[in-house]
């Protein structure tokens, strides 16, 4: 556990964009979140069950459970070795422990390090509270201060990806790769979980919270005092541009996003839109059925993608046996034909690759670009019986090609790198955007 000094965060920041990343956003598959901050919506996750898996409701798998765990090799949190070794500390710390104990957070930390013990950034626990308001941002609204945030998985540093525009975090004067070094009195270590510094950036509407941070070309570190607000969720925003071009930007996947992309994407078409640029940069990902039903909008039902062998596949997942677990295929009877485009770069992630690979695999679109995150593994969230939950990696996807794309992200067609003087801005207009600037030429040729 490191503290972050000036030397390392002036010296990771560079790199920041480049590396691996894991983004608290708006989440989903997701990897983001928006610190209401928000957050990725949390739920991000893919539950193959129709929606959240209730455990509480389970009994079936307990004696299965129980006949895994005696016959399973390794560590055995049932042995009596487990129990003495608890015990042992648990006495040292009521002879020894100076400060007050608490004993909700003592009794959450047992729970939290059953889920760091497996290694994966991706499985977490989640408290009562935690867990609500997971579900919460998934809505149309929510309270903080209008920024997505994404942790560095090589360096340990969480940045601001985006503030929102008009949010609270723009107000204050947040710019994009700010870095947090502290959340009011808490300050940043490499080893924290991303959730864990976005739920204290989080807060009701009216207060306050002063975020420290790191920003290229300052000699110190900056203290922004942010007012949270109620932040809405505007996940799809759209409008034509010049040679009846339309352009739909797609900030996350949550509950209300897939209606109002097909209202974008048929607006458009009535306002006689010859081609689409579908904006996904920064989509940190979100709720997968969500973003299949958008991607099945577009796709003609009998289709074979390239690489396929069957039509209408959308994706496909597989367990860590390498068995098929869930295969989803197009279904609504729609199509969309129009010469499009889809705008990426490291920052779009899980739901958002699914959208630009089955795209792709369809030679519905072009991708113009920076290679994307690189989350092609699926979770799943799963409620306990006491209201608290835990989000799990369950399987991998697969694109209609069968392209595997974790730790690897979808590279473009036509690679462009953002502008140097354009990546701390928080609006960029048209003109300047040399990245739409591209994906445009592309279609208007």
């Amino acid at each position: 556990m490191r503290k972050l000094p000036h030397k390392f965060v002036k010296k990771s920041m560079h790199g920041v964009l480049a590396m691996s990343l894991i983004m608290s956003a708006f989440t989903g598959c997701g990897v983001s979140q928006t610190a209401a901050t928000s957050g990725e919506p949390e739920k991000d996750s893919f539950s193959l069950y129709g929606g959240d898996k209730d455990e509480s409701d389970e009994s079936a798998h307990d004696e299965e459970s129980d006949s895994m765990d005696s016959n399973s090799e390794g560590f055995d949190t049932k042995s009596g070795e487990v129990a003495d070794k608890t015990a042992e500390i648990e006495k040292l710390i009521d002879n020894y422990f100076y400060f007050d104990q608490d004993d909700e957070k003592r009794e959450e930390s047992y729970y939290d390090g059953i889920m760091r013990g497996l290694d994966d950034p991706y499985s977490v626990y989640y408290t009562k509270k935690e867990y609500e308001k997971m579900m919460e941002d998934d809505s149309g609204s929510f309270e903080g201060i209008g920024a997505t945030v994404s942790k560095n998985l090589n360096q340990g540093t969480i940045y601001i990806v985006k503030p929102l525009e008009g949010s609270p975090a723009e107000k204050a004067g947040l710019l994009p790769n700010d870095i947090v070094v502290a959340v009011d009195d808490l300050e940043i270590t490499t080893d924290m979980e991303l959730d864990y510094v976005v739920d204290h950036i989080r807060g009701e509407k009216g207060s306050t919270v002063t975020l420290k941070v790191y920003r290229e070309g300052e000699e110190d570190f900056l203290s922004i005092k942010i007012v949270r607000d109620t932040i809405e969720n505007k996940t799809v925003e759209y409008e034509m541009l010049d040679n009846n071009i339309g352009y739909i930007k797609v900030e996350q996947f949550i509950d209300n996003t897939a209606g109002l992309y097909k209202e974008a994407v048929d607006s458009l078409q009535s306002q006689g839109a010859k081609g689409l640029v579908i904006d996904m940069r920064d989509n940190p990902g979100g709720i997968v059925p969500v973003v299949l039903e958008m991607v099945d909008y577009m796709v003609d039902d009998e289709a074979i993608a390239e690489g396929a062998t069957e039509k209408g596949l959308l994706l496909e997942t597989k367990n860590k046996d390498d068995k098929v677990m869930d295969r989803i295929d197009c279904s609504d009877g729609h199509k969309v034909d129009l010469p499009m485009v889809v705008l990426v770069n490291g920052n779009s992630a899980s739901a958002a690759e699914i959208f630009t690979g089955c795209l792709r695999d369809y030679k519905l679109a072009k991708v113009v670009g920076t290679t994307t995150y690189g989350k092609g593994i699926v979770q799943s969230v799963m409620k306990l019986s006491d209201g608290s939950a835990i989000k799990i990696t369950i399987a991998k996807y697969f694109l209609p090609s069968g392209d595997d794309i974790h730790k690897k992200g979808v590279d473009p067609d036509f690679e462009v790198e953002l502008d140097e003087s354009l990546r701390q801005k928080v609006t960029i207009e048209h003109d300047e955007d040399n990245q739409l600037q591209e994906a445009l030429k592309h279609l208007n040729d």
